[in-house]
């Protein structure tokens, strides 16, 4: 008999052990995605401390390129008035431009405009500029007639304000001309590559 209460007892405290794992495991999850949107929210707001704050924390990796997918897809959303076609093309050419701007910058960043407490660790910068992408969720409106290109133009000019605090942080600059500079040579590298290789296609009868 005092074998059997003994059996109940244990799995009775077995049953809230595991109960009390999931509710930890929820509150966690809930607490993760709440921290995630007040970083979205404060990167959006060019909050210095929100890009400290996940440059420094390497678990935010994952939640910058959730970001940018974001953006990309609220790019893609927002041609969904031009056909299928236009919103997969948005989406990956979004996708495309932010690695390839994230790389040069890291290059131009760290290689040719570095300053003595510059780190050339790929990782901050990628979180940074990740969250910098913020704004881009914005383009999802852009489907709407008249207001949507505005829309599209305030997002773009608000998310390069974003990026340049990004890259300030994570390259430890001391100075915001400094940001702004390596941004726009890597944007003009960007495009420049982007129109050469569209001339070469025109060229070769492509389109």
């Amino acid at each position: 008999m005092l074998v059997h209460i003994s059996e109940e007892a244990a799995r009775e405290a077995h049953g809230i052990d595991l109960a009390k794992r999931a509710s930890q495991t929820v509150q966690s999850r809930g607490q993760d995605m709440a921290s995630w949107v007040n970083r979205i929210i404060g990167a959006a707001r060019l909050d210095v401390a929100t890009y400290e704050e996940v440059k420094a924390d390497p678990k935010a990796t994952v939640q910058a390129i959730t970001v940018v997918l974001l953006s990309a897809a609220a790019s893609g959303t927002g041609s969904i008035r031009a056909g299928a076609l236009y919103v997969y093309t948005a989406f990956g050419m979004t996708l495309a431009a932010w690695v390839a701007w994230a790389f040069l910058t890291w290059l131009i960043g760290t290689k040719f405009l570095a300053e003595a407490e510059t780190k050339a660790a790929v990782g901050p910068l990628v979180r940074t500029t990740g969250f910098a992408a913020s704004p881009g969720i914005l383009s999802a409106l852009g489907w709407i007639p008249i207001l949507g290109p505005v829309i599209n133009i305030l997002a773009w000019l608000w998310m390069l304000a974003a990026t340049v605090v990004a890259v300030r942080q994570a390259l430890n600059y001391k100075n915001t001309g400094r940001a702004v500079l390596v941004s726009a040579i890597a944007g003009v590298v960007l495009f420049a590559t982007y129109f050469l290789y569209m001339a070469v296609i025109i060229m070769r009868g492509g389109l």
